[in-house]
C-alpha cells in the first residue's frame, strides 16, 4: 500500500478588523430619519412625562409620600429621554430636515433647561475634538495627563482632586451645569449672540413655565416636583456622559497623532444596559456607533448592533465597570490608559512633599493615541 503524501493546510491570514474610517463608511445607510417613528417617540415620551409630572403635583398635596418616591426616578427617566431627544435634534437626526429638528430641540430644551442653540454648538466642538488633547475644553470632562497633573503645584493638584471627586462631580456638577452654565453660558464667542439668545430665550420660557405652574400649584407645589426631578435627571445625565469617555482604555492623542474617526470607536464606550434601561436613555449607552455616525438617530442604533454583531464588545462596559471607571481621573502618556490617583501614588514611595507624586517616572511628550481593545 502506497504512504499518502501529507496534506499541508495553510491558514488563511485573519482579516483585519475594520478602523474607524472603514466603519463611518459602513453606517451610512442607517442615517435615515423616520418622521412617523420621530413623531410616535416623541409621544410616547412626553405623554408619560406630563401624566407623571401631574400625579407627583397630586401627591404632594395630598401627602401621599409613597406614591411620590414611586414616581420620582420615573419622571426623572423621562426627562433623560426627553433631553436624548433634543440630542438628536442637535445632530439633525431625530426628524427630517433641519428646522423640524432644531424647533423641536429648541421647545424641549424648554423642560431640559437647556438652551438648544448654545448646546448644539458645544456638543459640535466635542464630536469634533474627542480625544484630541490640543483640543480640550468644551463640551468634555476635564482630564489631565499624568504629566500636567505633576506639574502643578499643591494647590493646582488639590483643586483638580476636588473637581474630579464623585461628590463634586455628581453632586455639585450637575446642580451648577442646569442652574448657572446653562443659564448663563461661557465661551463660543466667535459665534457671536447665538450662545446667550438661546441661553436667554431658553430663560424665559423657562420663567413662563414655571409662572403658570405656580399659579394653579402654588409656588411649593411646583417646585417640589420640578426641582428634584431637574436635579435627579441632571445627575443620570452627567453620569452618562461621563462613562461615554471616561473608561481605562480610551483613547488620546495629540493633535498630530489624531484621528476622528479612530478616537469614535477607540475612545467612545458601549455602555451595556438593560432593556429597560436603554429604552429611558434612548440607546446613548451605543455611544461608540453614535461617535462613528451622529447623523444615525437613536430609534436606529439597535439595528447597527443587531447587523454588525462584532460591534457589540467593542470597549463594552457593564453598571458596574462603569462605576470602577470613576476612579480613573489621569491619562497616563506611557502606558497610554486612564489611571487613578493610587495608581500614580503606588508607582513609588512618598517623595519630599509625602504624596508620592515626586519625580516619578512619566515618559515626556505629547501623548500616543490609545490602543482599541474591549473592556470584558
Amino acid at each position: 500500500m502506497s504512504q499518502r503524501e501529507p496534506i499541508l493546510v495553510t491558514a488563511e491570514p485573519a482579516a483585519p478588523s475594520p478602523s474607524g474610517s472603514d466603519w463611518t463608511r459602513r453606517l451610512k445607510p442607517y442615517r435615515k430619519a423616520d418622521r412617523h417613528r420621530a413623531v410616535f417617540e416623541l409621544l410616547i415620551t412626553l405623554v408619560p412625562y406630563a401624566f407623571v409630572w401631574i400625579l407627583m403635583a397630586v401627591a404632594v398635596s395630598n401627602g401621599w409620600p409613597l406614591l411620590y418616591a414611586l414616581l420620582l426616578p420615573l419622571g426623572a427617566g423621562l426627562l433623560v429621554r426627553l433631553f436624548m431627544i433634543q440630542h438628536d435634534c442637535g445632530h439633525g437626526s431625530f426628524l427630517p430636515g433641519r428646522q423640524a429638528n432644531d424647533w423641536t430641540g429648541r421647545l424641549l430644551g424648554v423642560l431640559t433647561q437647556t438652551p438648544y442653540d448654545y448646546w448644539r454648538r458645544s456638543h459640535a466642538v466635542h464630536h469634533a475634538s474627542v480625544g484630541n488633547l490640543d483640543a480640550r475644553g468644551i463640551g468634555d470632562i476635564d482630564t489631565l495627563s499624568v504629566r500636567e497633573y505633576l506639574d502643578r503645584g499643591r494647590w493646582g493638584r488639590l483643586q483638580y482632586r476636588i473637581y474630579r471627586h464623585p461628590l463634586v462631580m455628581f453632586g455639585i456638577g450637575p446642580a451648577y451645569l442646569f442652574l448657572i452654565q446653562h443659564r448663563f453660558p461661557r465661551g463660543l464667542t466667535r459665534h457671536g449672540a447665538t450662545p446667550w439668545v438661546s441661553a436667554m430665550a431658553t430663560n424665559l420660557g423657562i420663567v413662563a413655565v414655571a409662572a403658570v405652574g405656580m399659579t394653579i400649584l402654588g409656588p411649593a407645589t411646583f417646585l417640589a416636583v420640578q426641582l428634584p426631578i431637574a436635579v435627579l435627571a441632571a445627575t443620570v445625565g452627567v453620569w452618562l456622559f461621563y462613562v461615554q469617555h471616561q473608561f481605562e482604555e480610551t483613547y488620546w492623542a495629540s493633535a498630530t497623532d489624531w484621528s476622528a474617526p479612530d478616537a469614535a470607536l477607540q475612545g467612545s464606550s458601549h455602555l451595556d444596559l438593560p432593556p429597560v434601561l436603554r429604552w429611558f436613555s434612548a440607546n446613548i449607552g451605543l455611544h461608540h456607533v453614535h461617535h462613528l455616525s451622529s447623523g444615525i438617530p437613536y430609534y436606529r442604533l439597535p439595528d447597527v448592533l443587531r447587523d454588525h454583531p462584532e460591534l457589540s464588545d467593542v470597549n463594552r462596559l457593564t453598571i458596574g465597570h462603569s462605576v470602577r471607571c470613576l476612579r480613573l481621573v489621569l491619562w497616563d502618556e506611557s502606558e497610554r490608559r486612564l489611571i487613578s490617583f493610587r495608581d500614580l501614588k503606588a508607582r513609588r514611595p512618598a517623595g519630599r512633599d509625602g504624596t508620592g507624586m515626586d519625580a516619578l517616572p512619566i515618559a515626556g511628550g505629547a501623548a500616543l493615541s490609545a490602543r482599541s481593545k474591549t473592556a470584558a
